[in-house]
């Protein structure tokens, strides 16, 4: 099996369904939206599923991932001579960020950064906390539903970082600290302290912020997308 339909209340759900059944991970399959929720913020949850397919990508000698060019589901654009031409997938998720601002009557800009952790799109305007939402959850899906639209204008598999407000670098300081203080009441209470569900990216900043701590480690339970940090005492020698 190389290709499922697969569907779910949002289309992080049904992609991540559709993952489980091929037993593969996000970085080796296209993915096509074939159908959006009917109702709901940013067509993200509503009365009606989403729908999307998989199709597990080609890998090139180099053991990267490859899209086949005969599944492509992008038409090619013409220029004003008729002739095709290609789509940035970049300048199309940002295309598609300033859509959704506009129709949240918003005006923002996107800037496309070069950075050397990877493509950032900065997005910068006025009362941008409707793009961010609490805690970076609409920034979040936005960021997904971006990543989603870059890589079917694109031949190899592309990730991009959607920020707004320098928002990525604030939560990242917020979560260090909240870290570094709940690490301090475990060892004075000498019980585990269990965080609220985070996604994987923060899940990271807490695990790398208390990796090298003398007194107590980290772990994560659960499953998506209730998976939890967990912050306990090292054993003793």
């Amino acid at each position: 099996m190389n290709k499922i339909v697969t569907s779910g209340k949002t289309i992080e759900e049904a992609v991540k369904q559709g993952l489980a059944v091929l037993g593969t991970t996000e970085d080796k399959v296209a993915v096509n939206v074939l159908e959006q929720p009917s109702k709901g913020f940013l067509g993200l949850i509503g009365v009606k599923e989403a729908k999307v397919e998989l199709t597990l990508l080609q890998e090139t000698p180099s053991g990267r991932p490859q899209k086949n060019p005969m599944e492509s589901s992008v038409s090619p654009s013409l220029n004003e001579n008729g002739t095709t031409v290609d789509r940035d997938p970049y300048e199309e998720a940002a295309s598609f960020i300033r859509d959704v601002g506009e129709n949240m009557g918003l005006q923002v800009e996107v800037d496309i950064l070069q950075k050397k952790d990877g493509i950032i799109l900065n997005i910068s305007g006025s009362d941008l906390g409707l793009l961010i939402g609490r805690r970076g959850q609409t920034l979040d899906a936005l960021q997904y539903l971006a990543n989603i639209i870059a890589n079917r204008y694109s031949e190899t598999f592309i990730r991009i970082t959607l920020d707004a407000e320098n928002f990525r670098e604030r939560r990242k300081k917020t979560l260090e600290e909240l870290a570094a203080r709940l690490a301090g009441r475990v060892v004075r209470t000498r019980k585990e302290v269990v965080l609220e569900p985070m996604s994987p990216q923060e899940r990271k900043v807490i695990h790398s912020k208390l990796q090298d701590h003398p007194e107590v480690k980290t772990f994560s339970k659960g499953e998506e997308p209730n998976r939890r940090v967990v912050i306990t005492l090292k054993q003793s020698k």
